[in-house]
């Protein structure tokens, strides 16, 4: 049982250290971006590329359920194809920098989450996007590593847990969600989207 309700002590012990003007910075952020017509890049290793995943899921549908006009987002870890092709031709370090020079736009946004903040492909990611006029933005734990410094706009929860990090990770997605979803762009009625296709 001492696992368990060390690992909840562990858990609430790091929430409480979560900085909430920090997830509003994130959120606004990407609200900037998704008002002007952006995309929102998102990666990650392992468990963090799951929650990159699950972010990118919840910014296209559960910022506006059934209207057709989420955010324009594209996880970076999802396409196995891609992911794999980019590791055996050019190197895993770079899996992510590569979609971020085919993909990525002045004004877009990436998003990197990773628990150490010293991941190589997710450097070169922060790297490359600043280097093509991006916006950055980086979801961490443990001491933040060299992502912290790299990313225009940081949500750090200093925890040593990669499982508990994790799980920060994903409640800061869900916190981002629900604030997008009280505070959307607001829309002409010209620019809202059909909805008879759907």
């Amino acid at each position: 049982m001492s696992i368990i309700t060390d690992y909840l002590d562990g858990a609430r012990a790091a929430l409480a250290r979560l900085d909430p003007l920090a997830v509003q910075r994130l959120a606004m952020q990407i609200h900037s971006v998704w008002s002007a017509g952006g995309q929102v890049l998102l990666c990650g290793n392992g468990g963090s590329a799951a929650n990159a995943i699950h972010l990118c899921n919840d910014l296209i549908y559960g910022v506006a359920p059934g209207s057709a006009d989420g955010v324009r987002a594209i996880a970076l870890c999802a396409n196995q194809a891609v992911m794999t092709c980019l590791a055996n031709d050019t190197a895993y370090d770079q899996v992510f920098a590569y979609q971020v020079a085919v993909h990525g736009r002045p004004g877009d946004l990436l998003i990197v989450f990773s628990g150490s903040g010293n991941s190589p492909n997710v450097v070169n990611a922060l790297v490359e996007a600043r280097r093509r006029g991006l916006r950055t933005a980086a979801v961490l734990g443990f001491s933040g590593g060299r992502c912290l410094a790299l990313a225009e706009v940081a949500v750090h929860v200093p925890v040593d847990d990669m499982q508990i990090a994790e799980d920060c990770q994903q409640t800061i997605g869900h916190l981002v969600t629900r604030w997008l979803e009280a505070n959307r762009p607001v829309r002409t009625a010209v620019e809202e989207p059909a909805l008879a296709h759907l």
